[in-house]
């Protein structure tokens, strides 16, 4: 049974228990997975004024601008929420790596049995 957070045209996201959605990432240019994160509201508010991605980070607990130390920002193109918006796809424009590390996305190592293996930079 679907309600209006299933089909309407209102922005309603389906907070969890710590006020967070998750926040997948993907260059809008190759499609490539960068990272996920996690936006709450007031992420999500600075995310629509700016145009520039903005998330919550759970660990230092505060309000994180995407690049605003390294000067890797994510300029938005698009943003989707799914079916009962509890999760968000952002279309961006990296300027630099996403990755903490200096890879270019944050999924750079593959999973197999014998461990991980990185994969080669495209």
């Amino acid at each position: 049974m679907s309600d209006a957070r299933d089909t309407g045209l209102e922005l309603d996201p389906k907070w969890d228990a710590n006020g967070l959605v998750t926040a997948v990432v993907s260059d809008a240019a190759s499609g490539e997975l960068l990272m996920v994160a996690h936006m709450n509201a007031e992420a999500l508010a600075a995310t629509l004024a700016t145009g520039e991605a903005h998330y919550w980070s759970r660990s230092r607990a505060e309000l994180w601008h995407k690049g605003a130390t390294s000067g890797h920002t994510q300029r938005v193109v698009e943003m989707r929420i799914d079916c009962d918006q509890d999760a968000l796809w952002l279309k961006v424009e990296p300027a630099g790596p996403a990755c903490h590390t200096g890879e270019r996305s944050c999924f750079y190592r593959r999973v197999d049995a014998h461990g991980l293996s990185r994969i080669a930079a495209g």
